[in-house]
This record gives C-alpha cells, sequence and structure tokens, in this order.
C-alpha cells in the first residue's frame, strides 16, 4: 500500500487532503475524559499541515440515530484537536458552504467535519449510497486532491468515508495506521516466544474468534475480566452472581482442553455492583452464591505475573475487572504494570486498545511502558482472527 511518506515525497504545497481519523472519544457533560485517540492522530496531521498542505478531517463520535444530534457533535474534539495542534481547527457541517470553507483553508491549515454519522449513508448497507456520500467527500478536496486513512479504530468497518472515498480517490495509508499494521503482522507472523497473550472484558462470545485463531500460536493464554466466569464454570466451579454465558461453556471446555489457558486462583467479589459495595476476596472455587466476581484476585494478579515474567512477545486486550470502580481495579493495574515490567527487559508489548488503553490512562500509568498502545479494539482483533479489513484491503488496491 502507499504510504505517507509516499505521499509527502509527490510534493504538498497548496494540496488538500482528506483525512480520516478516527477521533471516537469519551465525552462526559460535553467535555472530553480520554484523548488518547486524538493525539494518536496528531502526527500526521502535523507532518501534512507542514508539508504546507490544506487539511480536511473526517471522524465520527458515537452513534447518532437519524441525523445530526448536538450531543454527538466534534467540536469538543475540534477545540482539542486545536490545543494540541497550536492552530484553530474549524469545525465544518457537510453541505453546500463546505466546499467554500476548504476553499478558504491557507496552506498548513486543518479543518474537521462535523460528524460524518450525522449522514446515514455514512454506514449504510447500500453501496450506492455510500459511494454517493463518498463521491461528496472527493469532491470537497477536487481533482487534486488525495485520500489518508488514519483511523486505525475503523478500518474494520466498510463505510463511506472508510473504504468507499478510498476508491474515489489516490489513496494512502497514514502514519498511525502503517504503524498499526507493522505491530501486528509481527503478532500475527513469527513473533519471539514466549508468546503470551492476556485477555479479558466481559463476554467470552465477543472473543471467541480470536481466542480459536490465537491459540495454537501462542505458549499461554491468561484469562480474566467477566470472561474468566464462563471458563470457571466450564471446570465445574460455581459462580454466584458473576457474568455466566451459559452458552459458551461448551467452547471454553474446548479451550481449557489444549492446556494453554491460565486462570485466575482467586477473585475479588461482592454484593452488587458497585464502588461502595461490600467486598472481599475468595478462592475461585468458593464464589458466594449471591455474590459477584468483579476483579481477579492477588493470586491470580501473581499466578498472571509468573507467566508474563518469561514472555518475550505479550498481546493485552481487556481488563481484569471493573476497573472503573477503585476497589475492582487492582488486578488490572496489577497485570499492566506486569506488562510493563516485560518491557522494560525488552520484550514486545501491545495494548489491544479499546478498554485496555483506557484502563492504562485512567489508572494514570506511564504509556511509555508498552511498546504499542493500538487505537483500534476491535480492529486489532479482528486483524488476528485473520479476517480482512476493508480499511486496509481497499488500500493496498489503491
Amino acid at each position: 500500500m502507499r504510504t505517507l511518506d509516499d505521499l509527502l515525497a509527490e510534493g504538498l504545497s497548496g494540496r488538500r487532503v482528506l483525512v480520516r481519523a478516527d477521533l471516537n472519544v469519551p465525552l462526559e457533560n460535553g467535555r472530553i475524559t480520554d484523548d488518547g485517540r486524538i493525539r494518536a492522530g496528531v502526527p500526521t496531521l502535523r507532518r501534512l499541515a507542514d508539508a504546507g498542505a490544506r487539511v480536511l478531517v473526517t471522524a465520527h463520535l458515537g452513534r447518532p440515530e437519524g441525523g445530526p444530534d448536538p450531543a454527538f457533535s466534534l467540536a469538543p474534539v475540534a477545540e482539542r484537536l486545536g490545543e494540541l495542534l497550536g492552530a484553530d481547527v474549524a469545525l465544518v457541517d457537510l453541505g453546500d458552504k463546505a466546499g467554500a470553507t476548504v476553499d478558504a483553508l491557507p496552506e498548513g491549515a486543518v479543518a474537521l467535519l462535523e460528524n460524518i454519522r450525522f449522514d446515514p449513508r455514512e454506514t449504510s448497507k447500500d453501496a450506492a449510497e455510500r459511494a454517493a456520500l463518498a463521491r461528496e467527500l472527493a469532491a470537497l478536496v477536487g481533482p487534486d486532491g488525495v485520500f489518508v486513512s488514519d483511523g486505525f479504530g475503523v478500518v474494520h468497518r466498510k463505510q463511506a468515508s472508510v473504504y468507499d472515498v478510498a476508491r474515489e480517490l489516490p489513496a494512502y495509508a497514514g502514519g498511525l495506521v502503517l504503524a498499526e499494521v507493522e505491530v501486528l503482522r509481527t503478532l500475527a507472523g513469527d513473533p519471539r516466544r514466549p508468546y503470551v497473550v492476556v485477555l479479558g472484558g466481559s463476554k467470552v462470545s465477543d472473543k471467541l474468534g480470536v481466542i480459536s485463531a490465537l491459540l495454537p500460536k501462542v505458549d499461554a493464554l491468561l484469562v480474566g475480566g467477566g470472561m474468566c466466569f464462563t471458563f470457571l464454570a466450564a471446570l465445574g466451579m460455581g459462580v454466584g452472581g458473576s457474568l455466566l454465558e451459559a452458552d459458551q461453556v461448551g467452547a471454553c471446555d474446548g479451550f481449557l482442553r489444549t492446556g494453554k489457558i491460565v486462570l485466575p486462583p482467586d477473585v475479588v467479589v461482592a454484593d452488587r455492583f458497585a464502588a461502595d459495595a461490600a467486598h472481599e476476596v475468595v478462592r475461585a472455587d468458593e464464589i458466594p452464591d449471591s455474590w459477584m466476581g468483579l476483579d481477579i484476585g492477588p493470586a491470580g494478579v501473581a499466578r498472571f505475573a509468573d507467566v508474563l515474567a518469561s514472555a518475550h512477545t505479550i498481546f493485552w486486550n481487556g481488563p481484569m475487572g471493573v476497573f472503573e470502580l477503585a476497589p475492582f481495579a487492582g488486578g488490572t493495574r496489577g497485570v499492566a504494570e506486569s506488562i510493563a515490567d516485560a518491557t522494560d527487559r525488552g520484550a514486545t508489548t501491545v495494548v489491544g486498545g479499546g478498554d485496555s488503553a483506557a484502563a492504562i490512562r485512567a489508572l494514570e500509568l506511564d504509556e511509555a511502558g508498552f511498546t504499542h498502545i493500538s487505537t483500534g479494539g476491535g480492529a486489532s482483533l479482528e486483524y488476528l482472527e485473520g479476517k480482512q479489513l476493508p480499511g486496509l484491503a481497499v488500500l493496498e488496491l489503491s
């Protein structure tokens, strides 16, 4: 695929560049609570601006239904992006005036198109509808315009601003997308061993494909989070009121037979889902009937740390517990610190985006303690599962 370096070598002074970024950040009362994805996209935008391009960024926020919704406006993102770039970033509505706004951009300036999902054609299953929107986006940068795909968190989506527009304009992989692909290609190929994967999060059903794909390749797969309780049930243990996917017990039993699954020997349980709930550490086979497991326990952290201590390659996706609530953050913190220790001794450590990346920032851990923190949780998992990602496939054809 053609890259940002290839594009910069062509010369960009005065040219218009449409960039698909992933700026889907969490908001609380209109304020950004985690700007990690914005910061990750800045290097590509800065390189384009420094080269004299006129840059129009397109992105989405949340899942607005049926049209524009102020609650999902990218206005806070435009403000934060401007702070990081050191220059104002205009927010532009897609419509008749958008073209004039782009025409007026000086060289080296950046504008942000309002939430692309305000237009239902963005996510339409109808290829003709998506193509029509893609042509409108392409028209904004004109006949000499180009497209840079830099939103790795959306390349697994066949959407107008990700896939179809790359068929309308000369398309290039941005620096962020290229870095993500290079890291994941290493994991999917022949990583240094021992290769250990840590999976957490809520549901086994969300990760069936990636577990099946990874088990033949890894030396150990550590399972925490809500999904560990379905594995414990497959061992015949009672899990009380913990999250349980009864229809996945059989699948978990099959995975356990490989001998590569490592489970926590203890868990933190609570009498209800709340920060001020009564809670205690119990053995994994002694969960009280009316209590729920909300984190792995200290012995679980220690067991996982023992396995991670010898790993040369680590991939982590999904928290070990409900890290947003202080009593149940210890498992995620402990495992993250063990992975960071592995980085210090030279291991390649990859955090698979999503809640794992959010946990690192929420727990105020040093992001430099990990070789790579992905911006795309779902995209990372689908890549490792071996699925074709439309947003990457179209770049390879461009």
